[in-house]
């Protein structure tokens, strides 16, 4: 997952030298990785495998964060891994939509790059999550919704995403084995809402739970309208990943 609002050899921002404080912090909070695959799978995805031997025996579990340092200085990134090898590997889905930091540092990119990130840490507890689970979200959720499918107990979970563009998200999910994922098109005003509101309704009835992810003003909306048909807080987890012309959100 890459946060909107959302190391030799990266993009253009690392280029910029960093301080001898700076550095000694990166050595002693960070981990090492080296860059092995970059595949393009679209004009705004791309998916990133990184190894080294500080990705050895790591515990990570579905939901966990890293955050990637870019640039100059400690600025970070956060992406939700859709995978992690104990042998020393982890995959990312980068969304790179706009002209920030974070989708320059994904753009720029090459197989044999290093890297240095903090993590994984916890970002959503998942654990005891048993079928029926929705996940709802939208681009930046592609990463969870991955890890979800080989994680979760009883065969994974439903996934109902938005997208601005739904023609490509489509081949992106099923390039990442997600072809039966749902889009949902974003419409001028979130009037596709209703429709979600009307679906995840349908499942809370039938006993779902459900993972809230993506963008912070329509997670509130599908979390009031699950709240005032009686779904219980213990079923819901949610999560903002960004909000229009806010940055730091993880």
């Amino acid at each position: 997952m890459i946060e909107p609002g959302q190391t030799p050899q990266l993009s253009e921002p690392s280029q910029v030298p960093q301080g001898r404080v700076t550095r000694m912090l990166l050595r002693w909070l960070m981990r090492p990785a080296r860059v092995v695959t970059v595949e393009t799978l679209s004009p705004h995805f791309r998916l990133i495998e990184l190894e080294g031997e500080a990705l050895k025996d790591v515990a990570w579990t579905a939901g966990q964060k890293i955050q990637v340092a870019i640039g100059a200085g400690l600025s970070a990134r956060t992406y939700t891994p859709m995978s992690w090898d104990v042998r020393g590997r982890t995959r990312l889905l980068a969304f790179t939509h706009g002209d920030g930091p974070g989708a320059r540092w994904a753009s720029g990119l090459r197989e044999g790059d290093i890297c240095q990130f903090f993590g994984p840490r916890r970002s959503l507890d998942l654990a005891g999550l048993e079928a029926p689970v929705v996940l709802f979200g939208d681009e930046t959720s592609f990463g969870l919704a991955a890890a979800l499918r080989d994680n979760l107990r009883a065969g994974g979970a439903l996934h109902m995403l938005e997208a601005t563009d739904v023609a490509t998200s489509q081949q992106v999910l099923e390039a990442i084995s997600l072809g039966q994922a749902r889009l949902i098109a974003r419409s001028t005003g979130e009037d596709h809402l209703a429709t979600v509101e009307a679906e995840m309704l349908r499942l809370a009835a039938n006993g779902a739970q459900f993972i809230l992810t993506g963008k912070a003003s329509s997670i509130q909306r599908i979390s009031r309208a699950l709240k005032a048909a009686g779904v219980a807080s213990s079923r819901i987890k949610a999560k903002a990943y960004w909000s229009p012309g806010k940055t730091g959100l993880d």
